[in-house]
């Protein structure tokens, strides 16, 4: 039998993402009490610019009073999709005391403060809730955290970013270099007007941290992740990759380490071969793969950003949310029993692909060779390419340690015979 008397729901925030969650409310409204058990009722809209045009909402729900919103003390639920760390932080630990549950999609918050938010949620008896926050309407979190709770996850690997699929797939498939592809991500309205979020991997790592901290049980922070952007990839590196049978993406990768002592989580372009699935994720779209003890290998594919994608997974939580409430219960809250250090990236193990800009003359070819064994680096395979006396050298790599190969490259540039290092890139996916 359904409630009559409506769930109150706050909105913090009504742009992009907002303006979506406050229409589907109100247009699904009826589907939405039918799988909830109760109508939802949108109580109240916090924005900055409260004469902006918006429809839908009536003008008495609009303030620019978000903390006196949040603490009206009759809401069950606060949406937030403001994003930043403050004022949001506040809003929600202050939703949190005056008896909401909260549905977010910031990020950046979560990475930095997942754990202070989980506790604070905990500690009121309240629900915080996040899908939104990392692949837009791909159910990512909710699997690794449910229905995965059963099972070992061992590795998370994917593209979670579609602003810089977008500029790598307009690199590999049009040959445009990186500020042609990026100014038509900008002018299609995929990039911000200052990308630096995406195209240095910020906001990927966000998304690494709070991934690796479920599939991990173990706490992960923005700051454990290393980081790598992706504005030095040039066409010369997808040159080097198609004649590997590779191409070139932007990747988040959480590992669990073979022993299961130590966790890692890094975001950098890497190589991966054209037969891996996450090859053909074309323009700006998301695909992740999971790896587990049970399931083996599971793929999760779709939009991962936009105003209707991102709401759709914002109400999925609100649904959540809203049944927990009339069922007087929370869902699962933090799980970070395991505790796992996360190593740094020196420690890391992959392949990698190594121009170097060599004199073309004989022996270079063994010196290099030298070097490479002196600091216990495996070489796979050689290419060398040379005219005027010039000579470029390919090098690919068995699998060996970030550090071990770091330490590679500094004798390497110490050799008469080595003009330069053009480009270092990692190879994974195998």
């Amino acid at each position: 039998m359904m409630r009559t008397r409506p769930l109150k729901v706050a909105l913090l925030g009504c742009g992009v993402v907002g303006s979506e969650v406050a229409r589907i409310m109100t247009t699904h409204a009826d589907d939405l009490a039918a799988r909830i058990g109760a109508p939802v009722e949108l109580a109240g809209v916090a924005v900055r610019r409260p004469d902006k045009v918006r429809e839908g909402i009536p003008a008495e729900l609009i303030t620019t009073d978000a903390t006196a919103l949040v603490k009206r003390g009759d809401l069950d639920v606060v949406v937030e999709v403001i994003g930043g760390i403050e004022p949001a932080r506040t809003l929600i630990t202050t939703a949190f005391e005056h008896g909401a549950s909260v549905v977010s999609a910031n990020k950046a918050l979560l990475a930095q403060d997942g754990a202070a938010l989980h506790a604070a949620a905990e500690a009121h008896g309240r629900d915080l809730y996040y899908e939104a926050a990392v692949a837009g309407a791909i159910p990512l979190i909710r699997p690794l955290r449910e229905s995965l709770a059963g099972d070992k996850v061992n590795r998370v690997l994917g593209i979670v970013n579609g602003t810089t699929n977008f500029i790598l797939d307009k690199m590999d498939t049009t040959g445009a270099g990186y500020q042609e592809a990026l100014d038509e991500a900008t002018a299609l309205g995929y990039a911000e007007a200052d990308p630096t979020a995406d195209v240095e991997g910020f906001d990927a790592a966000a998304k690494a941290a709070i991934l690796a901290g479920i599939a991990f049980h173990t706490r992960v922070r923005l700051d454990d992740v290393y980081r790598e952007g992706m504005t030095e990839v040039t066409t010369a590196d997808f040159a080097s990759a198609k004649e590997m049978g590779c191409t070139i993406k932007l990747l988040a990768i959480c590992e669990r380490a073979e022993d299961g002592a130590s966790v890692t989580a890094r975001v950098h372009p890497a190589m991966i071969p054209l037969s891996h699935p996450l090859a053909s994720v074309r323009g700006a779209y998301n695909a992740v793969f999971v790896e587990s003890d049970a399931s083996g290998q599971l793929m999760f594919y779709g939009p991962g950003a936009g105003g209707a994608p991102t709401a759709s997974a914002v109400l999925g939580d609100l649904v959540a949310v809203c049944r927990n409430r009339l069922a007087g219960a929370t869902g699962p809250g933090e799980s970070a029993y395991a505790a796992l250090p996360v190593s740094p990236m020196g420690e890391v193990v992959t392949r990698y692909h190594i121009s170097l800009d060599v004199a073309d003359k004989p022996g270079v070819l063994a010196q290099v060779a030298t070097v490479f064994a002196e600091h216990g680096v495996s070489i796979d395979t050689v290419r060398q390419q040379g005219k005027d006396g010039e000579a470029s050298l390919v090098v690919v790599t068995h699998r060996a340690s970030d550090a071990a190969l770091g330490g590679t490259v500094e004798a390497l540039r110490k050799l008469d015979t080595v003009r330069g290092v053009a480009s270092i890139m990692r190879v994974e996916g195998e």
